[in-house]
Order: structure tokens, then C-alpha cells, then sequence
């Protein structure tokens, strides 16, 4: 029998204004690493044109989650393209990106970017951009319930995204008393957050509502485990879990490595315009 995850823990995130254009609110807060891993960090923002300039990254993924709007997207190896409302896009920015998102102009986009560690082994892959458009991902449905898998699987349904480090990213969308259970490999570290609604989650039915992040107690010695989901108004949630890296995390700004020298030399490498090569 799977082992049946529980709730360790639930934050409440709290939007802050940051500018007339921006407001923002930390899902997952930088600096906890060793107790997200491998996800770094989740910012949740509402923003509009003008927010974010170009800017790179090294080291990491970023998957960013779009709520609501049009984001347009610019990069230095991939070029230009819009994603819309449930669409996501998986970006390995490996050994160097420069990139930029967008509100479509006139419009504001509500949006979730999680940053996902590299092992040491993959951090100067090459960059890769994968658009994971909503309408063309697995579905899984049941009764009163759509699970789209943009990552990983459910209950055997697989989604054909390319992962580095392995990753079930699912968006759940449930019917009032509506109940899923999604499985996850025991050795992997999650959280579920709550766009909408309200429910009960894992084997104690801890409650849960929009604006809330839970965090999955851990499995590590167990093979396979288990969480149940059942919904108490219309419910929508994201569930992200992943493999742990277990090594060193040095982060500096966009660029997150395993020393400091690793560091340093990203610094040089972006002042010498190799990031664009």
C-alpha cells in the first residue's frame, strides 16, 4: 500500500505592492533550500508592461504558470511568443539565458514563476524552451474532476515534457465534493497551491483555501505514496513535486550554482556577452 501523505505545514501568502505595476507575493521564499528542494522559489505576480527588463539566468528552470492575460515572452536564444490563461512555459536556462516577459500592452497579467535547482551535473546544459500550451496537454478526468499533467504523471497518464530533474507539475480542477488522489513517488518533496476554492488535502483532510500554499509531509523510504484531494467549493490547485538534489546551493540574483567561484565566473561570463553566444 502507497504511503498516504499529510500536511506538514500551511502559509498563508501575503501580496505585497512593489510599484503602481506590480504586485507580488512570495509562494516559496529564497534561502529554505534544503527544505524545498529541488524548487528554489515561487513568486506569484500581477503586473503590468514595463515590469521586468531583460535579465538573465544560469543554473536553473524556471516554469512559469500563467493565471490570467497574455504574456508575451523574449529571449536571446528562443525568440518571441504569447502564452494565454492555464498555459505554462518550462524554460532551462542551463549555462545562460537572457530573457523578458511581457503583459501583452494594455493588460495585466497574474502569473506563477517556480525556479527549479539544477544538479551540478546539468547546470551548463544547453538552453532549452519547452511551451506547454494548456489545450495540448494529458488530461486525466474522473467524476467532477480534470487533472491536466504538464509534467510527470497521473494515474498513468504521462505528459511528454522533458525534465532534468524529475517533476510532477498537475493542475487540479474539482467539482464541489469531488475527491482525487494523485500518486507521487515516495522520494519526492512537494506543495500544492490554491488558486481557487477550498478543499481538504492528505490523509488528515487538512483544510485549504485560495491563497494558501501546503506542504506534503515527506516519504523518502517509502517506494510509492499517495494524496488525496477532495474539494468543498469549486476547487483549483496546482501540485508540484520533484526529486531532491542534495548538494550545495549558491545563489546570487538570477544565477544560482554550487560555490562561489561557480558564481563568480557566471558574472564574468554574462559581462562578456556569452550568454547571448
Amino acid at each position: 500500500m502507497p504511503v498516504q501523505r499529510r500536511i506538514r505545514r500551511v502559509k498563508t501568502v501575503q501580496i505585497e505592492t512593489n510599484s503602481p505595476i506590480h504586485r507580488s507575493g512570495q509562494v516559496l521564499e529564497p534561502g529554505n533550500w534544503e527544505e524545498y528542494d529541488p524548487f528554489l522559489l515561487l513568486m506569484e505576480d500581477i503586473f503590468e508592461r514595463g515590469t521586468f527588463d531583460f535579465h538573465p539566468h544560469r543554473g536553473i528552470e524556471t516554469v512559469t504558470y500563467v493565471i490570467d492575460g497574455q504574456l508575451e515572452h523574449f529571449d536571446s536564444k528562443a525568440g518571441h511568443g504569447t502564452l494565454g490563461p492555464g498555459d505554462v512555459q518550462w524554460m532551462t536556462a542551463g549555462k545562460g539565458v537572457i530573457h523578458k516577459e511581457d503583459p501583452v500592452r494594455g493588460t495585466t497579467v497574474h502569473s506563477l514563476q517556480l525556479w527549479i535547482n539544477l544538479p551540478s551535473a546539468q547546470k551548463m546544459a544547453e538552453p532549452r524552451y519547452q511551451n506547454l500550451k494548456a489545450e495540448d496537454m494529458p488530461v486525466r478526468q474522473e467524476d467532477g474532476a480534470l487533472i491536466r499533467v504538464f509534467s510527470g504523471s497521473s494515474q498513468g497518464v504521462k505528459a511528454p515534457t522533458l525534465n532534468h530533474v524529475p517533476v510532477t507539475m498537475v493542475e487540479m480542477i474539482l467539482d464541489p465534493g469531488a475527491s482525487v488522489v494523485q500518486d507521487l513517488p515516495g522520494s519526492y518533496n512537494g506543495f500544492l497551491y490554491i488558486l481557487e476554492g477550498s478543499g481538504t488535502f492528505g490523509a488528515d483532510a487538512t483544510e485549504g483555501k485560495a491563497g494558501q500554499v501546503l506542504f506534503l509531509s515527506r516519504a523518502e523510504n517509502e517506494p510509492e505514496s499517495e494524496l488525496t484531494v477532495t474539494a468543498k467549493e469549486k476547487l483549483r490547485v496546482l501540485l508540484y513535486a520533484g526529486e531532491p538534489i542534495n548538494e550545495p546551493v549558491v545563489a546570487y540574483g538570477p544565477f544560482v550554482m554550487n560555490t562561489q567561484e561557480e558564481i563568480r565566473q557566471a558574472i564574468r561570463d554574462y559581462q562578456e556577452g556569452k550568454f547571448t553566444e
